[in-house]
């Protein structure tokens, strides 16, 4: 790619913001204090993606019912994130921020009332789960876009690489405390929550530095200004081949669509309960060790190789789990490309934080958001059908099969001669 291709398509930003490059990311204490904030609201995000259906299936004992909420949830975070993402280009971002944590907090105790007074109903827990995730689908966006004031170009891939951390530590830790508070008695999942996002609006106050740069001129709300996160998406030559792989990798490797998988698997072949937690455990964790190590492979390894590697080898997982015997290997393979995932993460969201300027940010990232999400349901679905259909061997099939042709878009030239995000930021 040549330096006429990497010019910035949108102009730059009126103002330059971020701290000093010499401060280590781990001093930066109005980033961590935004990275705390972020950890706690996304904790109880989790925990209550676990409570709503454990809920659900003790009001009206449907499993159906149960995934209503689930389903519900995302399709709310999606168009939420799109509204957020235009309210980040527009408004005070701290003031969202505060407002999406005080909605929540309020409301959750509002209730947590409700389950104490035992007038909870079906309507009630749907209602409450999707005007929560309405507020996280806006707020995320809007955290987001303002690591871009808060990092220096040249610590941004550092940024992202724990903002991983953050999420396959929340992944892993929300469900446990959710089955925990929820056998000490229905309303304790909620009031913990709520909890969470006090002090995850408390953290938001200690930020001392501006989390948006300043503007020269407004721009009116509208359907008009949220679809030109799209618009940057498609036009832009690194962004639109990387998410072009990232919404056909979802369809193949979604996490909720591959733990369905090996949870029906590891059922089809006699496993115990034991063995299929083990085996989803696996899974989970090779995320998690992923994430950790993010920061370190962002740093050594180029961009190219990482996206080329982590592409290459989901299918090649795929098929080796047509192969492989028993029940725990299979979590051990799903584990391997989960490991790989924090690191194009990493480096994705570094590209949209140094290559969309300021006032474009919170756009892109609600487009990204949305695009991510859309393809996770119908993975889903797609692996529940088609292990009804035929079993394993099928699924694992349409994984390999989805996951290669997902890849054949690292092989463009652009893929395979990826600049650093740092030297994005000076297109």
């Amino acid at each position: 790619m040549t330096i006429e291709h990497r010019r910035p398509l949108l102009p730059p930003d009126t103002a330059v913001a971020g701290p000093a490059a010499t401060t280590p990311l781990l001093r930066n204490q109005d980033f961590q204090s935004l990275w705390s904030s972020r950890f706690l609201a996304g904790l109880g995000k989790e925990s209550g993606e676990v409570a709503y259906p454990l809920l659900m299936l003790t009001l009206a004992g449907s499993a159906a019912e149960a995934g209503l909420v689930g389903a519900a949830q995302v399709a709310t975070t999606m168009v939420a994130a799109v509204v957020g993402g235009s309210l980040a280009d527009r408004v005070n971002r701290r003031a969202v921020l505060l407002v999406c944590d005080l909605g929540r907090l309020l409301l959750l105790l509002a209730f947590a009332g409700t389950l104490l007074s035992g007038h909870a109903t079906a309507p009630t827990v749907i209602g409450t789960a999707v005007v929560s995730s309405a507020f996280m689908g806006v707020s995320n966006p809007v955290a987001m876009a303002a690591i871009k004031q808060l990092v220096p170009p040249a610590q941004m891939a550092e940024a992202a690489a724990q903002n991983q951390i953050r999420f396959f530590t929340t992944t892993a830790l929300g469900a446990p405390l959710a089955g925990f508070l929820f056998s000490l008695g229905r309303a304790y999942p909620f009031l913990a929550e709520a909890l969470l996002y006090l002090v995850s609006g408390a953290l938001i106050l200690r930020i001392r530095r501006p989390m948006q740069a300043r503007h020269e001129g407004t721009e009116r709300m509208g359907p008009r200004g949220a679809v030109l996160g799209f618009v940057l998406l498609a036009r832009h030559p690194i962004l639109r081949p990387m998410l072009a792989w990232i919404v056909c990798f979802n369809l193949a490797f979604t996490q909720t669509g591959a733990f369905l998988a090996l949870i029906a698997t590891a059922d089809d072949r006699g496993a115990s309960h034991l063995v299929v937690g083990l085996t989803v455990s696996l899974a989970g964790t090779g995320g998690l060790l992923g994430a950790l190590a993010a920061g370190v492979v962002v740093r050594q390894v180029r961009p190219s190789t990482i996206f080329l590697c982590t592409a290459w080898a989901a299918p090649v997982c795929a098929l080796a789990l047509l192969v492989a015997p028993g029940v725990l290997p299979l979590g051990l393979i799903v584990g391997c490309v989960f490991a790989a995932v924090p690191c194009v993460n990493a480096v994705f969201y570094s590209y949209v934080a140094t290559s969309v300027p300021d006032r474009y940010q919170g756009r892109a990232l609600g487009a990204v958001t949305f695009m991510s999400l859309l393809s996770q349901p119908i993975g889903i679905l797609m692996v529940g059908l088609l292990f009804d259909l035929a079993g394993p061997t099928l699924v694992f099939l349409m994984m390999a099969v989805v996951s290669a042709l997902a890849a054949l878009f690292t092989l463009g030239p652009t893929m395979r001669d990826l600049p650093r995000p740092e030297d994005v930021a000076r297109w």
